[in-house]
C-alpha cells in the first residue's frame, strides 16, 4: 500500500469544531477537508467578482475602475493580514496535533485581539492618508471620486473583514473546512442580492458595491460568532477574555511574518501595475479589474489546496508525522497543476468571452485580451509557488 494510504486508530475529537488530520488517510482526510474549502474559495472568488460584475453592467467603465483601484488598495491591506492569519492557524493546528489546550486557548485569544487592535489602527490612518495613496497610484480623474467612496466605505468595514479571515483561519487550524464555507455562502448570496439593489436599482455605483461588500463581511463575522458560542467553542468571546500573550505572539510573527511580507510585496507590485496602468486612461483601469477579478478566481483553487496542505501539515508536524505532511504536498501540486493548466488553456482559447462578462464596453474587452493572454503564464507558476 502506498505510503499515504497507511492508516492509525483515529482517537476521538476534543470538541465538535475538530478534525483530527494526524489520524487515518492522508488522501482520505485532504480530499475531505480540500472539498469544502475550495468550494468556500470559489464562492469567495465569485463573492469578490460579483461587485466588478453588476457595477460594469450597470453603472459603466468609471465606476468599474473606481471598484477595481479601491479594491486594489483593501486587498493589499487584507492580504497582510492573510500572513498573520497563516501563523496562527499553522500554530492552532500543530497545537491540535500535539493535543495542547492550553496553548491553543492562548494563540486564539492573541490573534483575534491582534487583528481587532490592527483593524482599528489601520482604519484610522488610512482614512487620513487615503487621497494622498489615491494621488501616488495616479487615480484616473474621471473614476477618482468613486475609487474614494469606495474605499472609504470598505475601511471603515475592514474590522469585519479582517474578524471573518481570523475566524476562518482559526477554524481551518483546527481542521474545520465545513463551517467557514455556511459562513462564506451566506455572506455571497447576501452580498450579490445587495449588489443588485443599492448598485441596479438604487444606482450607488462603487459606493453601493462597497456598502453591499460590508453588510455581507459583518453579517457573516455575526453569525460565525453566534454560532461558536452557542456551541461553546474554545474562546467565549467575552470582553475579558481578548488579550495578547507575548509567546504566543511572537510564534505568531515567527511564522506569519514570512508570509505577510511575501503578501504584502505582492500585492505592492499588482497596485505598481495599477498606478502605471491609470497613467494610461480609464479604459485600461477597467480592463485590468476586470482580469483582475477573473485572475482572483483563478487563483483560488490553488490557494484552497494550498492552505489543507497547510493545515494537514501544522496538525502532523505537532504530532511527529512528517511523512504525512510531505505526502500530502505532493498531493497538492498534483491537484494544483491539473487545475492551473486547465484555466490557462480556457483563458488562451477564449478571451472575449471571459471578459465580456464584466461588461460590452469594446475598447475594454479589447485592452483586456492582450493582458489576460500575457499574465495568464502565471497559472503555471502558482501551483509550485503555493
Amino acid at each position: 500500500m502506498d505510503d499515504f494510504e497507511k492508516t492509525a486508530p483515529e482517537k476521538p475529537e476534543q470538541n465538535s469544531f475538530e478534525n483530527n488530520m494526524s489520524q487515518g488517510s492522508v488522501l482520505k482526510k485532504l480530499i475531505l477537508f480540500s472539498l469544502p474549502f475550495l468550494a468556500s474559495n470559489l464562492i469567495q472568488s465569485f463573492y469578490n467578482v460579483a461587485d466588478m460584475l453588476i457595477v460594469g453592467n450597470f453603472c459603466g467603465k468609471e465606476a468599474m475602475s473606481g471598484v477595481n483601484i479601491g479594491g486594489q488598495v483593501t486587498f493589499i491591506l487584507t492580504n497582510i493580514v492573510i500572513g498573520f492569519c497563516m501563523g496562527a492557524t499553522v500554530l492552532i493546528g500543530q497545537y491540535i496535533g500535539a493535543d495542547n489546550r492550553e496553548a491553543l486557548k492562548r494563540v486564539i485569544a492573541t490573534i483575534l485581539t491582534l487583528l481587532i487592535l490592527a483593524a482599528v489602527i489601520i482604519t484610522a490612518v488610512m482614512l487620513v492618508c487615503k487621497n494622498y495613496v489615491l494621488d501616488l497610484i495616479q487615480t484616473p480623474p474621471e473614476s477618482y471620486g468613486e475609487t474614494d467612496r469606495y474605499l472609504t466605505v470598505t475601511l471603515v468595514g475592514i474590522i469585519f473583514i479582517f474578524g471573518y479571515n481570523a475566524l476562518s483561519a482559526i477554524l481551518r487550524g483546527m481542521g474545520d473546512s465545513k463551517r467557514p464555507l455556511y459562513f462564506v455562502t451566506v455572506a455571497c448570496l447576501t452580498n450579490v442580492v445587495l449588489d443588485l439593489i443599492f448598485v441596479a436599482v438604487f444606482n450607488w455605483a462603487a459606493w453601493g458595491a462597497a456598502f453591499a461588500t460590508v453588510i455581507s463581511q459583518a453579517l457573516s463575522v455575526v453569525l460565525c460568532v453566534i454560532y461558536m458560542i452557542k456551541r461553546k467553542f474554545q474562546f467565549d468571546f467575552k470582553p475579558s477574555s481578548f488579550r495578547i500573550y507575548k509567546d504566543q505572539l511572537v510564534l505568531i510573527f515567527k511564522i506569519g511574518l514570512p508570509t505577510c511580507i511575501q503578501n504584502g510585496v505582492t500585492s505592492l507590485s499588482f497596485l505598481f501595475v495599477t498606478a502605471v496602468v491609470n497613467i494610461l486612461g480609464v479604459t485600461a483601469s477597467a480592463a485590468v479589474g476586470a482580469v483582475g477579478k477573473f485572475n482572483s478566481f483563478v487563483f483560488m483553487p490553488t490557494m484552497a489546496m494550498s492552505a489543507s496542505v497547510s493545515t494537514m501539515s501544522a496538525q502532523n508536524i505537532g504530532a511527529n508525522r512528517l511523512d504525512r505532511a510531505v505526502h500530502a504536498c505532493k498531493l497538492g501540486v498534483i491537484f494544483s497543476v491539473c487545475v492551473s493548466y486547465t484555466l490557462f488553456a480556457v483563458v488562451q482559447l477564449f478571451p472575449a468571452p471571459i471578459l465580456a462578462l464584466f461588461g460590452n464596453d469594446p475598447a475594454v474587452i479589447e485592452s483586456g485580451i492582450i493582458y489576460i493572454r500575457s499574465f495568464s503564464f502565471d497559472f503555471l507558476i502558482i501551483p509550485f509557488i503555493f
